[in-house]
């Protein structure tokens, strides 16, 4: 059933329509399918405005009509075609003239690999768009366009808003707001072009030291993370997309990161049943459209052993600074057969798409070739060939071992059918083209901005203030007239602009900080300058940007330079008020801090939320998801009422 939205995007196609005179005819319950071969680039005014401004929900199970179309298309299609339908390329998306190598080398692979689709990593709003709407003119059957959108479109689109991570989510105790941010980011996703999103992440961060997932997830608690990863399947693909829960079997109790390694986690069944599953169940019931299997080992659900490949034929990383190499290796559950088709199709009863993480990560790479890769990946159950190294070794290697009798065409056709059938059930054999004139009516509008902000202000958890260092009610914190010092210390390259709005919104209210920012790359000289004037202060606000970095050494940490000054302020027992926009476990590494706060992620929204919350501007509501190992259980959170206005203070 389709359900019809009185947006802003829909009154723009309206009046798009209007102004060229067009016929709007009335949006049937299914598409028509008269057309299923290439799309032009006016593919009709009447699709601009079903594509655009009704919203049809997706549905697990594919029509009727949809296995009717992926069969006919099947039935045209050579083994290559077929075989290239199981595979997606990945795009740094940028202009790209059609002389060039990389926009020749991406329409080769769509030309003549035919690879099913495009997942779109970082890159501008309008060349992303653009550069598929090309390649959607030049497939021969329609391209499903992917995305990593954990945290909005912000998260792999420049000038797009960055929605709070799902930690903060976690944090404000609804899951409404889950469902919210499903809903917003899909409508967005199909404004761009993208049909699948890979979100939400299902893994259960109960392992402090994880260096990848973190503030990516709910929490810890299994229960609660299902909760919250099923209205997020509910939001997203009631707004029309497939929605994808990830990392199957879960990749939360992981020390290593899978982009430079192979994870190992060493649990018993009964453990995942009790754990690393419970949200993936949920998410099931709830009809998530896809699930993702991670590159980790779990030996005692299949023990199959794996050795390294010679070091020259391993594919240098395609994410990692380094590599790590895992003692007594066992087969990833991306190739298992075990965990894909018997754990998660067989026992969890799943029947949507499989998808592979990339499969350029070193935690794959390190034990296999691409063509290998590929195959034991459909052998295993997947559908879904993500971002290989090398798509066309992908792609020999499963024509070779179709052709070598090791796989047959019909395991081939069965997960063609299942992504052409989900490309009819999302509209693309009728419109495959997202219409530029539209984006800016959709994208990074007032209700982004508020949703943002809404989770922000839910979220922001104060973990302790023993030093009493917080603005309160009773005039007790921050006083008016503190000279404040803002040191800064990031583990990104961002050290020109990665404070800016946290020193704005302290600025807009009154209190002007002076703000040193501390990377890997500062000087001794700036250390010293750093801790001269952080002496000189009467608060020290140590703003924490330790945040998840995919294959960096330093992931969720940070730098040397910067713990340096924040411990030797702790052990002269300066007053500093620590603030985490990132990693939420730090406080186990500086535990001399009186005052913690945790704002889960350096998007805007929270940097500005926690400005507010600590100059007593706005409440402190959010309680941690997690908990600190050793320090504070999960739950905790001091709620904390803001200060009246007229009693507020007015730092210069």
């Amino acid at each position: 059933m389709r359900r019809v939205k009185a947006s802003g995007v829909m009154r723009a196609a309206l009046a798009y329509a209007l102004l060229f005179g067009a016929t709007l005819a009335p949006a049937h319950a299914q598409h028509s399918r008269a057309r299923a071969g290439r799309c032009n680039y006016d593919c009709g005014l009447i699709n601009v405005f079903v594509e655009t401004s009704v919203t049809q929900s997706y549905k697990r199970r594919p029509s009727k009509e949809a296995l009717k179309w992926a069969d006919e298309q099947l039935k045209k299609m050579t083994l290559e075609e077929k075989a290239g339908q199981l595979i997606s390329v990945g795009v740094n998306a940028r202009f790209l003239n059609q002389e060039s190598d990389e926009f020749k080398e991406l329409r080769r692979q769509v030309e003549q690999n035919h690879v099913g689709g495009i997942i779109l990593f970082r890159g501008p709003v309008y060349e992303s768009v653009h550069l598929v709407n090309r390649m959607q003119r030049l497939a021969k059957l329609p391209l499903l366009v992917s995305a990593d959108l954990e945290a909005g479109s912000g998260m792999r689109f420049d000038d797009a808003t960055n929605l709070p991570w799902n930690m903060a989510v976690g944090a404000t105790g609804d899951p409404s707001f889950a469902r919210r941010q499903g809903e917003l980011t899909a409508r967005e996703a199909r404004a761009l072009g993208i049909q699948h999103i890979f979100a939400p992440v299902a893994d259960v961060n109960n392992n402090a030291g994880n260096p990848v997932i973190n503030v990516r997830s709910f929490g810890e608690d299994p229960a609660e993370v299902a909760r919250f990863v099923a209205a997020f399947v509910e939001g997203a693909q009631g707004a029309g997309v497939i929605a994808t829960a990830k990392h199957f079997p879960g990749h939360g109790d992981t020390a290593v990161d899978s982009h430079v390694g192979l994870p190992v986690i060493d649990v018993a069944r009964s453990r995942l049943d009790a754990v690393e599953l419970v949200p993936f169940r949920a998410a099931i019931k709830a009809g998530v459209g896809a699930v993702m299997t991670a590159h980790i080992g779990l030996p005692q659900v299949d023990p199959t052993q794996v050795s390294p490949l010679p070091r020259e034929s391993i594919v240098r990383p395609a994410y990692a600074e380094r590599e790590v190499l895992a003692a007594n290796a066992v087969l990833p559950g991306t190739l298992s057969p075990v965990v894909t088709t018997k754990l998660l199709r067989n026992e969890l009863g799943f029947d949507g798409l499989v998808v592979t993480d990339a499969l350029d990560m070193s935690g794959l790479t390190i034990y296999f070739k691409q063509e290998e890769a590929g195959v034991r990946a459909v052998l295993a159950g997947a559908d879904m060939l993500l971002k290989p190294a090398d798509p066309d070794a992908m792609l020999r290697g499963l024509v070779a071992a179709v052709k070598g009798g090791r796989l047959t065409e019909k395991r081939i056709e069965e997960s063609a059918r299942r992504i052409l059938a989900a490309k009819y059930d999302l509209g693309l054999a009728d419109n495959r083209i997202a219409p530029l004139e539209l984006i800016d009516t959709a994208v990074t509008g007032p209700e982004a901005l508020k949703l943002a902000d809404d989770v922000a202000a839910r979220a922001v958890t104060l973990v302790r203030d023993d030093a009493k260092l917080i603005a309160r009610p009773d005039g007790v914190g921050l006083r008016p007239g503190a000279r404040i010092f803002n040191l800064a210390i990031t583990n990104g390259e961002d050290r020109s602009f990665i404070a800016i709005p946290f020193v704005s919104q302290l600025a807009r209210l009154g209190v002007r900080a002076e703000t040193v920012v501390l990377d890997s790359r500062s000087t001794e000289a700036e250390v010293a300058d750093a801790l001269e004037r952080a002496r000189k202060a009467d608060v020290v606000l140590a703003s924490m940007y330790g945040r998840v970095r995919s294959g960096a050494a330093n992931s969720v940490g940070l730098p040397e330079q910067g713990a340096r000054v924040l411990n030797a302020l702790l052990e002269k027992k300066v007053p500093v008020v620590g603030v985490s926009f990132g990693n939420p476990y730090l406080l186990q590494s500086f535990n001399g801090l009186g005052t913690y706060v945790v704002a889960y992620g350096d998007m805007p929204s929270l940097q500005r939320a926690a400005a507010r919350s600590l100059l007593g501007r706005a409440d402190f509501v959010g309680r941690l998801p997690i908990s600190l190992p050793g320090l504070y259980p999960r739950g905790t959170g001091i709620q904390l009422k803001a200060t009246p206005p007229a009693a507020a203070p007015s730092s210069k």
